[in-house]
């Protein structure tokens, strides 16, 4: 199963962008996950491809049509398609790194890369499109959130990584973020790597990990130790 991201866009220039590079790139390049990236503007109305109107009720700014998004989306998809239908969107979702594996182990994904000042809710609706954001801040289109969030899929895809641990011992997985990391020199600038780390016991090396795993998340992200003790 290769997994298939298609990506619906007024700039489709952009991909795969950093996406062609490292892990990404060359797990594109053997083929084990496919990109598309569609001209939403191939769908614009008139003479001038026109893709946005005016709000409803008035307002600044300028949003997607619903009729427009619409045909891109059933130009790209079809109704026996199971791909998950995204949107990238400051509103949606969280992408969380349990959101993320769910998606690595799909099929792939149809993301539609917002612009203006949103697009027609209709169409949200009519099409089933799941809202996703990656933080608390507005970006001038979906594009850079959707190279994120496939950067975040395709990193956990079979064969990508070459030491599939790395994708279990990181921040995140289990509910904490990762611990701290250290490599030769033994001695820099003062200083040293914890004992521990170098004592060759294996059981207080898991143990000082995740002490350390646990204090960080504790200090910056106390959130994600109260979505732990809810689980």
């Amino acid at each position: 199963m290769t997994f298939h991201a298609t990506i619906l866009t007024l700039y489709p220039e952009m991909f795969p962008g950093p996406l062609a590079h490292s892990l990404a790139g060359r797990a594109l390049e053997r083929g084990d996950w496919t990109l598309e990236a569609r001209q939403i503007r191939e769908f614009g109305r008139g003479r001038h491809r026109a893709v946005d109107d005016t709000p409803a009720g008035g307002g600044a700014g300028m949003v997607m049509r619903a009729d427009v998004v619409a045909d891109a989306i059933d130009a790209a998809i079809s109704d026996t398609d199971t791909r998950p239908r995204l949107m990238m969107s400051p509103r949606g979702r969280p992408l969380t790194q349990d959101f993320v594996r769910d998606l690595a182990v799909g099929d792939g994904a149809l993301i539609l890369c917002g612009r203006f000042e949103g697009v027609d809710e209709r169409v949200i609706e009519a099409r089933s499109l799941m809202e996703v954001s990656i933080g608390d801040y507005v970006l001038s289109g979906g594009e850079m959130a959707a190279l994120t969030l496939l950067d975040a899929v395709v990193r956990l895809l079979p064969g990508v990584m070459g030491n599939q641990q790395s994708g279990t011992h990181e921040s995140f997985e289990g509910g904490l973020l990762e611990h701290p990391h250290y490599t030769r020199p033994a001695e820099w600038e003062g200083r040293s790597i914890p004992p521990v780390l170098t004592s060759g016991d294996h059981g207080a090396i898991v143990r000082w990990r995740r002490d350390e795993a646990e204090h960080i998340t504790k200090e910056r992200r106390p959130d994600l130790l109260k979505d732990r003790e809810r689980r």
